[in-house]
């Protein structure tokens, strides 16, 4: 066998659940398999047991193939800061900053790292499932382009293209997309996957089979929407398919302009009788039982919009008034009195809400780690990510290797409600909830999502089809469609 690359004729397509579907359905089938994503660009993403910080889809792929999670999977990871700047990890390490200015130019270097990493992985696992990243159809960055149609010509893989039909114009996305593409890149362009169908097949049937006759690719599938089914998502708050679920407990998370490692509250609003809503209105968090201050990768210029929307006094108020705030690593950082940064914003010493007796000193070295602990004698295990580190001036109580003083709690640790127990007796003590009997841990429901998902695989999708292309690649007969670029 050898591999294959997921595209998407949009950003949100599918990609990533796609990718995760086919590693756990080619790993129920004992074949080895690992994820790739040359380059992703995300505010998420995770700590591997090796120290390496990858983006956190490509972390949950991995533990869909049942494969521990590590740096070549994700070998280049862009973490945005502004709109014309992104933080660059490479192979799980800082690497350094890329303006967007420089985007087209910087590439080459970064589309080694990717190309050896992908190599290396061949050699290591029978398949390699990769992901592309956005659309393979953005001609302006195909030249030096290494995660979409550029991965894919580098090394012969056959392209399967993802279809999202819930936002409509779906045929045409994907017949587009071929047509947008040169010859060379068309000849990869193997088949088509049509993702979130609702409703009678049947009534699609006519449209695919003119879309097969028109681009002579097969549609190898129409995937069903799945209700209850998400990934660890890119986006920093793509909510993961989750939201405000009419729950007796109501939490609201803070939707920061730069919030990094969202995925922190997943596991709050998969809790039955838990709803949860990103907001940035000030009257959604004065009147939540518990509000969350998420990460941020620009804890200082978010704290200032913090102020801006009115939203820092909702805060405040809450806290003077003894209703529970919780800040996780950036948002954490915001409760302290006060913040020293001259490395990620450069704006030097700020005031912080004054929420905790701490201080904020920024430093160049990026902190990676996967701490464990225990909390009113519960177990977590969690990850870190930041450059801000954080001192006590004054007293206050240990949490998570963070502090606490009254109804505000802050800690620098990721991942914390993942932690069953953890989670449950924590909003029992902010906010006096009970948890429903026999809920499902949050493992086990991450763990049934992905065998779903590869359950819609087998039943949805020509698998015998999708297995010729792996293990042979493109057929070589594939026609032209006209234009071309």
């Amino acid at each position: 066998m050898s591999g294959l690359l997921v595209a998407g004729t949009t950003s949100d397509a599918g990609k990533s659940l796609v990718t995760a579907a086919l590693c756990r359905w080619l790993a129920r089938r004992g074949v080895r398999v690992a994820p790739f994503k040359s380059q992703n660009m995300s505010n998420n993403s995770m700590v591997c047991a090796d120290g390496a910080e990858i983006g956190r889809a490509q972390w949950l792929q991995a533990r869909a193939a049942r494969v521990e999670p590590e740096a070549a999977m994700n070998p280049v990871l862009l973490k945005p800061g502004s709109d014309r700047r992104s933080h660059v990890v490479a192979l799980g390490k800082p690497f350094g900053t890329l303006e967007a200015g420089e985007y087209a130019t910087g590439r080459a270097g970064l589309a080694e790292i990717a190309f050896d990493t992908f190599s290396s992985l061949r050699k290591r696992f029978d398949v390699v499932l990769c992901e592309g990243a956005g659309s393979p159809a953005e001609i302006n960055l195909r030249e030096g382009d290494y995660v979409n149609m550029g991965l894919a010509r580098r090394f012969g893989l056959p392209v399967v293209v993802v279809g999202d039909i819930d936002r409509g114009g779906v045929m045409a996305a994907m017949f587009g997309t071929l047509a947008l593409l040169s010859a060379e890149d068309q000849a990869l362009v193997s088949g088509w996957l049509v993702n979130k169908f609702r409703g009678d097949v049947g009534l699609l049937r006519p449209g695919l089979e003119t879309l097969e006759k028109l681009t002579g690719r097969e549609v190898l599938g129409v995937l069903p929407w799945l209700d209850q089914v998400w990934i660890d998502s890119e986006d920093a708050l793509a909510a993961a398919g989750w939201g405000a679920s009419g729950g007796s407990l109501r939490v609201a998370v803070v939707r920061f302009p730069r919030a990094s490692n969202a995925t922190d509250v997943d596991a709050l609003a998969a809790e039955p009788g838990v709803s949860v809503a990103l907001t940035a209105d000030p009257d959604t968090v004065r009147s939540a039982d518990v509000v969350i201050l998420p990460g941020s990768r620009a804890t200082v210029d978010d704290l200032a919009w913090l102020r801006a929307r009115g939203l820092a006094d909702a805060v405040r108020a809450r806290a003077e008034a003894g209703r529970p705030v919780l800040g996780i690593c950036g948002g954490y950082q915001m409760l302290a009195a006060e913040i020293e940064d001259d490395v990620e914003s450069g704006a030097g010493t700020v005031p912080g809400l004054g929420l905790l007796p701490t201080r904020v000193s920024f430093s160049a070295d990026k902190v990676l780690a996967r701490p464990t602990g225990s909390w009113r004698g519960q177990s977590v295990e969690a990850y870190e990510i930041h450059h801000g580190t954080v001192t006590a001036t004054g007293p206050a109580e240990s949490f998570l290797d963070g502090y606490r003083r009254g109804a505000v709690w802050g800690t620098m640790w990721h991942g914390a409600f993942e932690n069953d127990g953890f989670r449950r007796a924590w909003l029992g003590e902010v906010a006096d909830w009970s948890p429903a009997a026999g809920a499902p841990g949050f493992g086990a429901l991450r763990e049934s999502m992905l065998d779903r998902l590869a359950d819609a695989v087998e039943e949805h999708v020509d698998t015998e089809a999708l297995l010729r292309l792996i293990e042979n690649g493109a057929d070589g007969s594939l026609p032209f469609v006209p234009p071309g670029v």
